[in-house]
Order: C-alpha cells, then sequence, then structure tokens
C-alpha cells in the first residue's frame, strides 16, 4: 500500500465520522493481538460505522463474514478487508479455529459482536470470551453510544477467568452505551459458563 494512504485513510475516517455527527473516542492500544468486541449491535447502519472507526484508528482488525458471501467478485475484495469466511453452523469449531489462528500469527485483530444478531435476544453469545481466554489475548472495548453520538474503543479488558466477575466489567462499561434502536439491545450475560455459542 501506498505511504501516504497510511494517513490519509484516517484522515478521511475522522473527517467523516465527524461530518456525520460521531464522535469518535479512545485510543488504538499497542498490543498485536486482542479480541476485539463492539456493542451495542441493533442497526444495519452499525457496520458502517465500525468500518469508519476501524480506518480511523488505522489499525488493521480482521471480521468474520458467511463463507457463502466469498464467491466472484466479491472474494478478493472481502479478503482484503479483512474478512474471514466461517460456516456458522459450526460454532465450536469456529472458537478452536480461531484460537489456533491467534496462535500462527504474532499479529491478529478480531472483530466480534457479542450479541451475534442486530435483534434483541436475552443473553451476549459466549465465543467471543472463550476464543479471547483460550488464546490468552485481552479483549478490546469498542462501542457504540447513539444517545451521546460516539463511537471507538474504550480500553483494553484482561480476562480472569472468572465469568461472572468479567461479565461484571462488560456490564458495568456497556450499560450505559446506547445502540442506534435502543429498543434491540440485549442484555449482557452469557447463559452458562460452559457453552461456547
Amino acid at each position: 500500500m501506498l505511504a501516504w494512504l497510511d494517513t490519509a485513510v484516517p484522515r478521511a475516517a475522522r473527517a467523516l465520522l465527524r461530518w456525520s455527527g460521531w464522535r469518535l473516542c479512545g485510543e488504538s492500544p499497542q498490543v498485536p493481538r486482542c479480541v476485539v468486541i463492539f456493542a451495542p449491535h441493533t442497526s444495519t447502519w452499525d457496520f458502517p460505522l465500525l468500518l469508519c472507526v476501524r480506518a480511523a484508528f488505522g489499525k488493521k482488525v480482521s471480521y468474520l463474514a458467511k463463507s457463502s458471501l466469498f464467491r466472484f467478485p466479491f472474494a478478493e475484495l472481502l479478503r482484503r478487508s479483512g474478512a474471514i469466511p466461517v460456516d456458522r453452523s459450526e460454532r465450536q469449531a469456529l472458537v478452536q479455529s480461531l484460537v489456533e489462528l491467534f496462535g500462527q500469527r504474532q499479529e491478529l485483530w478480531i472483530a466480534l459482536s457479542p450479541e451475534g444478531t442486530r435483534d434483541r435476544t436475552d443473553h451476549w453469545k459466549s465465543g467471543f470470551y472463550h476464543i479471547a481466554r483460550e488464546a490468552g489475548v485481552p479483549l478490546l472495548l469498542g462501542f457504540i453510544d447513539a444517545g451521546k453520538r460516539e463511537c471507538g474503543y474504550g480500553g483494553l479488558l484482561e480476562l480472569t477467568g472468572d465469568m461472572a466477575l468479567d461479565m461484571e466489567r462488560l456490564r458495568d462499561f456497556y450499560s450505559t452505551k446506547r445502540g442506534i434502536r435502543p429498543e434491540r439491545e440485549s442484555e449482557i450475560r452469557l447463559l452458562d459458563p460452559n457453552d461456547s455459542d
């Protein structure tokens, strides 16, 4: 990539966020590997907004996309954008494959939405937690707060292995963040400590 793009793209993304009325918050931490969680996820507008956040901080962040999307002419574009093809029907295998991917790469940020859907649910899916714990990487708390028109990163969270304590810390952070469609916000809890959905 041309060197000038390394500064031009973040500047353009920050300008676009300002123009659209959003304030970028936080900093991009200097860690080589982490699981980036973004919440609350309530709208189709979340994805382009979070792509702007990623570009504004100038850090390559991979994300998961349905394997069925990886067809001509979109496959190469998706890969270049950081997309990792997944078969969502194999949830346990997905956790293990992402843990292995962290083991193979010295630098890797993967973004996940704990809700797993834009619709309201009574819990978060626990895959993000198991991936971060088993890979030994921290969580980076990405967020949208439509109430304040803010988005960005809220800092790193090192998981303790005490799921109840870790989820309480996540609730403390995300409970004040409002989604674009707040009526769709999911409860910030996991169903079962041994569940890897």
